[in-house]
């Protein structure tokens, strides 16, 4: 696959904003690249394109296969495994919220939950500090919620909502 300059300048600032979000250069890369491309791709053509180890593309793969954002491809009359990227911007951006919650707010939520019950219990940790590990259980349990009620609503409902903005304050009152 030959990559045009816009094509080349997205999958790189893709590399480096999956940096930012604790996400491997490489993985991001591939990612940005299935996305783009018009076919689904095998591995050995993932590695030319992106000049990148083969043993590199295959621990991508797995870790995007993993978090569901691309899926194993078979071509008729080809024996190799080829790959595709989830092409609607939305369901990738719902699949990587979704795989977060799973991995980092579940978790913490536990933690959190756990932390309260401790220090409840404990007779060693201060008021003040039981109350701020009550704060943040309480804000992150919302949160939480607030992220169930919400993948659940119709996609143009959402979209409505996005396009209103700060305008929504007007109609839930400040």
């Amino acid at each position: 696959m030959r990559l045009s300059p816009a094509m080349n300048r997205y999958i790189v600032h893709w590399g480096e904003m999956g940096q930012r979000w604790n996400v491997n250069r490489t993985v991001a890369q591939i990612h940005a690249l299935l996305y783009l491309a018009e076919a689904p791709m095998a591995a050995d053509e993932i590695v030319e394109t992106l000049g990148v180890a083969r043993s590199n593309v295959s621990t991508s793969i797995k870790e995007l296969l993993g978090w569901d954002l691309v899926r194993l491809v078979h071509i008729p009359g080809d024996r190799r495994d080829h790959f595709e990227a989830r092409q609607d911007p939305w369901d990738m951006l719902m699949t990587i919220v979704e795989g977060r919650k799973r991995r980092e707010i579940d978790p913490t939520l536990a933690i959190l939950r756990e932390c309260v019950a401790a220090a409840d219990a404990d007779g060693e940790t201060p008021p003040a500090v039981r109350e701020k590990l009550r704060r943040m259980l309480d804000l992150t349990q919302k949160l939480s919620a607030w992220y169930e009620q919400i993948r659940n609503v119709p996609r143009p409902v959402l979209m409505k909502l996005l396009g209103l903005g700060a305008k929504i304050t007007a109609l839930v009152g400040r």
